[in-house]
């Protein structure tokens, strides 16, 4: 009996044995699986900052080119529209020009100059309506008491 009990115990130790290793590399491995998944995480998180980081830089390419191109089309369309009034301003002085000088032929103008000397007036007055003009030269003597 002295053998069996001798088997039974070493049996039972190694058994013990067994399961106390097995539960030591368990613990190893679980303790590996969690730093492993922590240095997973810390990774995520820089992998995520810099993901964060090229969207925004890329975001602000991009509103920059945005900007550039709304800024060269808003350009493009001052000068266009003020090259349309400077014609459009140049066209209105040419008709101006023209409307003066038909009024200034149409009208008619006065022009002329006086001399006031001690007893008469002399004046000369040029008359102009149109294509006819008229040129007055008169003497007016003046009241005078002495």
């Amino acid at each position: 009996m002295g053998s069996k009990e001798n088997t039974m115990q070493a049996s039972a130790a190694v058994t013990i044995q067994a399961w106390w290793r097995g539960t030591l590399v368990r613990r190893t491995l679980l303790h590996a699986a969690l730093k492993a998944w922590i240095i997973q995480c810390w990774w995520r998180q820089i992998m995520a900052k810099v993901l964060a980081k090229r969207r925004r830089a890329a975001l602000e390419a991009y509103a920059r080119h945005e900007w550039a191109a709304v800024r060269l089309q808003s350009w493009f369309r001052m000068w266009r529209i003020r090259r349309r009034y400077c014609r459009l301003l140049h066209a209105a002085r040419i008709i101006q020009g023209y409307w003066r000088w038909h009024n200034c032929h149409t009208r008619g103008y006065i022009e002329g100059h006086y001399e006031l000397k001690a007893n008469q007036l002399n004046i000369e007055l040029e008359i102009s309506l149109g294509p006819q003009a008229c040129k007055v030269q008169q003497c007016i003597p003046l009241p005078v008491k002495e």
